[in-house]
């Protein structure tokens, strides 16, 4: 592996509701995320600006990945029990410094974000086989930001840039 970092989070379960949206899911979804203390994001945001001229609105829970993300009716193991075995919980992440985009043709937001390397991921995806859940839609992840609207083009054009082969 070549350009990582080692970061220490706290895994949480059932974070505190931040927007009204989030409030109103809290009533049929779970949550689960590993949070890091700190300005990771603030730090990649200004790397992402830096190098590549974009301005990116930072994630409204500062740097997390998310891990669980779904539905309770999806659930099939004892949330209340995992939690009690996982929740406060230090885990040691690594991720792939190798800034990653969407290509959200819708032309909403586009989230930048870094990666977990494979083999970092199997603490993570247990505690979501202990739930009876596969693996996440989106992956695992940790969102750094996304493009401010007035730069969607410009994060449209520096997604083909990066994933043209």
């Amino acid at each position: 592996m070549s350009n990582v970092i080692k970061l220490r989070g706290i895994i949480k379960f059932d974070p505190k509701d931040v927007t009204k949206k989030h409030l109103k899911q809290s009533n049929w979804k779970k949550i689960a995320m590993v949070m890091f203390e700190g300005d990771i994001c603030e730090y990649y945001s200004w790397w992402v600006n830096r190098r590549y001229n974009l301005k990116l609105n930072k994630p409204l829970r500062g740097g997390h990945i998310t891990f669980i993300n779904d539905r309770s009716s999806e659930i099939k193991g004892d949330w209340s029990e995992v939690k009690k075995k996982y929740n406060n919980k230090p885990i040691d992440i690594i991720l792939d410094l190798t800034p990653k985009t969407d290509s959200n043709n819708k032309g909403s937001t586009y989230h930048w974000w870094l990666s977990l390397p494979e083999k970092n991921r199997k603490e993570l995806h247990d505690i979501r086989l202990e739930l009876g859940l596969g693996r996440p839609y989106w992956g695992l992840h940790m969102t750094i930001g996304h493009a401010n609207p007035k730069q969607i083009e410009h994060s449209k054009y520096l997604h083909r840039c990066l994933t043209r082969k």
